[in-house]
């Protein structure tokens, strides 16, 4: 089932996690919208520095340190996706309880390494 997933954090750079996460989620045919700090384009995904209300959000991908994180923390609630991938580096307990009163899933994973396992 292909999951339509946020990358929040995307960076135009080919060296981020975040950019090699876009490109990796479209090679297994994951629909990708991205927010970032610069508007670019990444495997044909339009990276937005606005909160744009997408739709039909199923999983959130965050390459945001915790410090960074606070400011989002309403609108992910907004999209109502099905869970939140927190990866390396992104921990943050508070915003795990902030989903769970929310009914919304948090997972403490890479991206990058649930896709290569067919865990996606």
């Amino acid at each position: 089932m292909k999951k339509k997933t946020l990358v929040i954090g995307a960076s135009l750079k080919t060296d981020r996690y975040s950019n090699i996460a876009i490109n990796r989620l479209k090679s297994y045919n994951h629909e990708v919208v991205a927010i970032g700090l610069r508007e670019g384009e990444v495997a044909g995904v339009s990276i937005t520095k606005e909160k744009e209300l997408f739709t039909d959000i199923d999983t959130v991908t965050l390459y945001l340190n915790p410090k960074r994180q606070g400011e989002y923390y309403e609108y992910i609630i907004s999209l109502k996706p099905k869970r939140v991938i927190f990866n390396p580096g992104t921990e943050n307990p508070e915003f795990y309880s902030i989903l769970k009163e929310n009914s919304i899933e948090s997972e403490v994973a890479c991206t990058l390494v649930l896709l290569g396992t067919n865990q996606y």
